[in-house]
């Protein structure tokens, strides 16, 4: 019986040193490693002081040496180390075991409790759906946020991105919608944080706890504490996970990444430790193809779907750049979040010109949702144009037809605002659901002259818009003479606004009605 156990011993032995390799150079996260004998395969995991060090190798230098880059801190690594090839690549692992779970990018559980039994580990690196496999047919995914479901309706089973520069809402939005859509999302929730702060991480585990909805989620981080490697493959693990519901389970999956641009930062800057020309703007030359391999495995199937919604930070605001042009091609709804909208106070602060969704069209929003969401986006693009005009001339110089759309405009800029379930700890104001039925009757009332006797006050921050009628019932008597105003001298914001004192004592809606059409724009 003992020769047995003993017959296996002798063979890793020989086998051992042709999976040894030394360190030849450490620069940063960038490891060459020689080995003798035996080349390991591109993707393949390497594994250095006792496996405290883990390597991914992304290109192989010549017969005997390979370049990898380090997914963990390279503290303590030197010329001359050993390093093992583990014979696979990088793993995360799937199964039902790993819901109400947090993971890192090597599929350690980081929420304090022990690893996951009954799970299986899969490959990060895997290929998209075939197209034979794809669905085709477009459904509407109703998120609950007025702007979203009227202007730029997300598909089901579609990419969303949230596009916008620093502190503009991007994550506050996000997480709105996590609260809306999970408690109706019949499937498997992911959350993927890529590059993000270590502190949004552990408040969204503590309020998904708090909601009741822990056992339909997983959450996998690489924080921006992480060397480039470890945020570069978060995303793949992510999709790992996401892809095993889809295929094995049937079942539909929300994907949530925050956020897809730290994911090209990431590649970005493993190009340049690799020694890669940068291409325009400082990014590698191989963007397109590394975003392209990440979203394209974001697919409906025959099985089930995966519907994505991502946030996209965008360097100086600018949508020119590279990372959001090339983001802006995966995408089946482009929501813009807008500074200039956020800094009057109206929030969301969505661009309601600049987004766009590829599901506005009469076959599938339907012939009326279409037809009122362009006579939208006709009236706020006409506010636009006047607001030049309105800032040298005053809005009493406007012909009486301009000036109605002047007055509809601004009464709907106020009823897209809604205020959010995320927020309510911050406003004070109790967060609204609002169904797209209740959406589109607001904004068809609005557009109809129902409310022109009502102050643009009273539409602000609220959900339905039959709530406009309590809050003036609830105001003071004195605000039933501003209904004239508002269409009258109130927008150029020089005499009427100037003479009230109020916005100073009164919250935002006080605030952002005494902010002129164009106050907020002149130099």
């Amino acid at each position: 019986m003992q020769t047995a156990p003993n017959e296996p011993a002798p063979d890793p032995a020989p086998m051992k040193p042709a999976h040894l390799g030394a360190v030849v150079s450490v620069r940063g996260s960038v490891v060459d490693i020689n080995f003798d004998t035996h080349l390991p395969p591109i993707y393949s995991l390497l594994h250095a002081k006792d496996g405290k060090v883990a390597i991914e190798v992304l290109a192989q230098l010549d017969a005997h040496c390979v370049r990898g880059i380090a997914l963990t801190p390279t503290e303590g690594l030197a010329r001359g180390n050993s390093v093992e090839d583990t014979g696979g690549q990088l793993k995360a692992p799937v199964g039902k075991g790993i819901l109400s779970r947090m993971f890192d990018v090597f599929g350690n559980a980081i929420d304090r409790q022990p690893a996951p039994a009954d799970v299986q580990w899969r490959t990060v690196h895997r290929a998209p759906p075939p197209l034979t496999q794809r669905s085709t047919k477009s459904e509407i995914f109703e998120t609950g946020i007025k702007v979203i479901d009227v202007l730029v309706p997300i598909e089901r089973g579609g990419k969303a991105g949230l596009f916008g520069g620093a502190g503009v809402g991007k994550t506050v939005l996000l997480t709105e919608m996590i609260h809306n859509m999970i408690e109706h999302q019949k499937g498997v929730s992911i959350f993927c944080g890529i590059g993000e702060r270590c502190r949004e991480g552990e408040e969204l585990y503590r309020d998904m706890k708090a909601a009741g909805v822990l056992p339909n989620m997983v959450m996998i981080f690489g924080q921006m504490n992480e060397p480039p490697g470890s945020r570069f493959r978060v995303g793949h693990a992510a999709l790992t996970m996401a892809e095993y519901f889809r295929d094995d389970e049937h079942r539909d999956v929300l994907l949530l990444v925050d956020n897809i641009f730290r994911f090209i930062q990431a590649g970005m800057e493993v190009s340049g430790l690799l020694g890669q020309m940068p291409s325009r703007l400082g990014y590698q030359p191989t963007m397109g193809t590394e975003l392209s391999g990440l979203e394209e495995r974001i697919a409906n199937t025959d099985t089930g779907a995966i519907t994505s919604i991502q946030a996209v930070y965008v360097p100086a605001d600018d949508l020119t750049d590279p990372a959001a042009v090339h983001t802006f091609s995966h995408l089946s709804t482009s929501i813009v979040l807008s500074r200039k909208r956020a800094s009057q106070g109206l929030f969301p602060a969505i661009d309601l010109l600049q987004s766009s969704s590829k599901m506005a069209t009469p076959g599938i929003v339907g012939e009326r949702h279409y037809l009122l969401a362009q006579e939208i986006r006709r009236t706020i693009a006409q506010y636009e144009d006047l607001k030049d005009i309105i800032s040298m001339l005053g809005l009493e110089q406007l012909a009486p037809e301009d000036r109605n759309v002047v007055a509809r405009a601004r009464r709907l800029e106020r009823f897209l605002t809604q205020p959010f379930f995320a927020t309510e700890q911050f406003s004070g104001i109790k967060g609204k659901l609002v169904s797209l039925k209740d959406s589109l009757d607001g904004c068809e009332r609005i557009l109809r002259d129902e409310f022109k006797d009502y102050p643009e006050s009273a539409l602000y921050m609220i959900g339905a818009i039959d709530e406009a009628k309590g809050k003036v019932k609830a105001g003071k008597p004195e605000d039933k003479a501003k209904p004239e105003d508002k269409a009258g001298p109130k927008p150029p914001g020089d005499s009427s606004s100037k003479a009230k004192p109020e916005p100073q004592s009164k919250p935002a809606t006080e605030k952002e009605a005494a902010h002129a059409a164009v106050g907020p724009h002149e130099s």
